[in-house]
């Protein structure tokens, strides 16, 4: 409430709006009183929203006043110190209404102010108001808690912040000393994370290349490049968990590859050596880029753990037919996958596989309807994963509720048990420790009993 005729005050509700007013007077030498008094009025829906930008408007809109009762002060003072009209206003009978006197109109602003560009002033200063007011407060959309993604790549982020930290205060503690060259391999690759570009890239944006710059464009371009067969001999293997090994002279083609296929996992389940001179075995990585002359051991290519991609030079350009002037370069490739456990035509897989070919199949769906389709599934699948994390590994259920408890999320096959224990390893470490934590707490144990 104003507490006096002049000042801001706050009024209104749901129906009609909400308004922000600034009552004022401005000097004139021929009104009752030598003022007039008018009001800058701000009309807005949201309560909350005006509530929370009054002490921008108040400023703002004070300063707009100062100026005007400025410019309005000098012309009073100027016509008063001319022709002073006090005597003549006292003899004049009062009436509360506003009436012309002498047959003069009440005077305007322009006037009162002797500033031909009032009006035009005063528009900007609204306009630029309203739209400094819109937009200084920003409301967000919260979604809910975030996602497991979200949550793996900020751990990400800080243990690579850490180590460039502890690497930088090792590097002051032993300034003066020559590193042995363990320590120079060692350093080297504790000040390259946090700058390596591929590496930040990996932490914060899992799309690492623009389409335009990749050789694959998308999981639908992959498949059709494969094969739908042989696509479905991988995606199997890469949403289980084996290993996914690619070998080729083209250390981009085996890149652009796994930034396609690691869309189909959360990113705790992604471990990737891009390109190697050698074989690395799986527990380091489950996507390995080699160049074409690594030797692989015999049992991993046997082993129903594993997938290899040759990408060989192609016998005829004719292998793989070019649809865009951009995959010139594929069609001197030939795609050949193998594996010790191939996957039968007619194994019906883990249910999520099935509706991602279902959605790669359908050409009605754009490639960014197909990525957001696959977010939701991932989401979806990673929400089972939860559930069954807290019910095996927090609550040590029995191995028949287990078997239950599948059947209700709809994963009792072998392929999605499988796939769930998998992206089981993905969680977060937040996620595990607020979990363990909470359930295992005093309070929560005392509850249950």
């Amino acid at each position: 409430v104003c507490p006096g005729r002049e000042g801001p005050i706050f009024f209104g509700d749901e129906q009609h709006g909400f308004v922000f007013s600034h009552t004022f007077f401005i000097k004139d030498s021929l009104a009752r009183g030598f003022q007039r008094w008018y009001s800058i009025i701000t009309i807005m829906m949201d309560r909350i929203y005006l509530i929370n930008s009054w002490p921008f408007l108040l400023g703002k809109i004070r300063g707009i006043i100062d100026e005007l009762q400025g410019k309005a002060l000098k012309v009073f003072e100027a016509e008063q110190y001319g022709c002073p009209q006090r005597a003549q206003r006292m003899n004049t009978a009062f009436t509360p209404f506003l009436h012309q006197r002498n047959g003069n109109a009440a005077r305007s602003l322009t006037s009162l102010t002797n500033d031909e560009n009032l009006w035009a002033c005063l528009h900007t200063s609204f306009a630029w108001l309203l739209k400094a007011c819109g937009s200084r407060l920003t409301e967000k959309l919260l979604e809910g808690a975030p996602t497991e993604d979200t949550l793996v790549q900020m751990e990400k982020l800080a243990d690579l912040e850490e180590e460039s930290e502890g690497w930088d205060n090792s590097e002051e503690e032993g300034e003066g000393k020559f590193p042995n060259q363990a320590d120079v391999r060692e350093g080297r690759e504790l000040v390259k994370s946090p700058t390596d570009s591929s590496l930040m890239v990996d932490c914060g944006n899992w799309n690492v290349q623009s389409r335009n710059q990749s050789v694959f464009r998308s999981l639908r371009h992959l498949r059709q490049v494969l094969g739908p067969s042989a696509f479905r001999m991988l995606a199997w293997h890469v949403l289980m968990g084996n290993q996914v090994i690619w070998k080729a002279r083209d250390a981009d083609l085996v890149q652009s590859a796994f930034d396609v296929l690691r869309t189909m996992l959360p990113v705790g389940c992604v471990r990737i050596i891009a390109y190697s001179d050698k074989y690395e075995e799986a527990y380091r990585c489950n996507f390995l880029g080699l160049s074409p002359h690594v030797q692989i051991p015999s049992h991993i290519l046997s082993s129903e753990f594993a997938v290899l991609v040759e990408v060989r030079a192609a016998t005829r350009s004719s292998l793989y037919p070019v649809l865009f002037d951009d995959e010139q370069a594929l069609s001197k490739y030939e795609f050949v996958v193998t594996s010790g456990s191939p996957v039968a035509a007619d194994r019906a897989g883990p249910t999520i596989l099935n509706k991602i070919e279902a959605a790669l199949s359908n050409q009605n769906l754009s490639v960014e309807v197909v990525d957001q389709c696959l977010v939701c599934l991932k989401e979806e699948w990673m929400n089972k994963v939860k559930v069954l994390f807290k019910f095996t590994k927090v609550d040590s259920r029995p191995k028949e509720d287990t078997q239950k408890l599948l059947s209700i999320l709809g994963a009792a096959e072998e392929d999605n048990v499988k796939l769930l224990k998998f992206w089981m390893t993905g969680l977060s470490k937040t996620y595990k420790s607020h979990l363990m934590s909470t359930v295992r707490s005093p309070t929560s144990s005392e509850s249950r009993n």
